[in-house]
């Protein structure tokens, strides 16, 4: 008997006159988690939890902002080709949202927010002690793909193949009825970046910044596996999907800047707080 990764059973409930998203709801525990790692990881280093409240609430519309913006740049014929809505591109419930531009939009208004008045760390640190967080932001925010049933890989008979309703195939796949589960290939990717960070020693030996770079670059090396098993409709560039040369890009970038710079401070042996 052939087992598999079962199809949400829902997606949305109605509370009266409200609706809620499963594909949203997931997106705010993720942010709710990720302050709360934020906050604690932040305290250790010797700052005020806070200094991360404060840039949050600037921080967190910014990155859904940019997150939304990058996912219609790069797909824009889902809202503005000749059976697109162009409306649609403020329905951020049916899904969309690209990590790129939510992290750069969030990093450059972060950088605005936190030099604006004095803060407990430097903007470092601050980057430093949200690695981790946004890790398991994505990771529980993935979810949110599974209950939209959207971002799926090639077909696939392994045991963890993802069941995916007629309805939601692609052309030409609808003979298939299991999938990669690519959102939970990324989600464990990142809870394994999470752990992996949190089980660094005595990290306040790093140069500031250090231990946020290597958040990007763990990223895009998984980024880079799952793009390549994606089959959703995406725009190419010498026929290679868009997010494929992003990751490209932030890999090679992250790793040079890992590389080019010492990791560690000087005089750091018996300097730690």
């Amino acid at each position: 008997m052939h087992r598999y990764f079962p199809a949400p059973p829902v997606s949305l409930v109605h509370f009266g006159i409200f609706t809620v998203h499963f594909y949203a709801l997931s997106i705010l525990l993720g942010i709710c988690a990720a302050l709360w790692l934020g906050r604690r990881r932040y305290k250790l280093a010797g700052g005020n939890p806070d200094d991360i409240t404060d840039v949050a609430i600037w921080t967190i519309p910014a990155g859904i902002v940019g997150g939304r913006l990058y996912h219609v740049i790069t797909s824009p014929d889902a809202y503005f080709g000749s059976s697109g809505h162009p409306i649609d591109a403020f329905k951020i419930w049916q899904g969309g949202m690209g990590i790129w531009g939510a992290v750069a939009a969030g990093v450059g208004v972060s950088y605005l927010v936190f030099k604006k008045s004095s803060r407990s760390l430097s903007f470092g640190r601050f980057a430093d002690a949200l690695a981790p967080a946004l890790l398991l932001a994505q990771a529980i925010g993935r979810w949110g793909n599974w209950f939209n049933n959207e971002l799926f890989g090639k077909p696939t008979n392994l045991p963890w193949g993802l069941e995916v309703p007629l309805e939601f195939r692609p052309a030409g796949f609808e003979n298939y009825q299991t999938f990669h589960p690519t959102f939970l290939y990324e989600s464990l990717w990142c809870l394994l970046g999470v752990i992996a960070i949190l089980a660094i020693p005595r990290s306040n030996l790093l140069k500031p910044g250090k231990l946020f770079t290597s958040y990007i670059a763990f990223y895009c090396l998984g980024r880079l596996g799952c793009e390549s098993l994606r089959i959703d409709q995406a725009h190419l560039i010498g026929g290679v999907r868009i997010n494929i040369w992003v990751s490209l890009l932030g890999l090679c970038m992250s790793t040079f800047f890992l590389l080019k710079s010492p990791n560690f401070r000087e005089k750091s042996r018996g300097k730690a707080r």
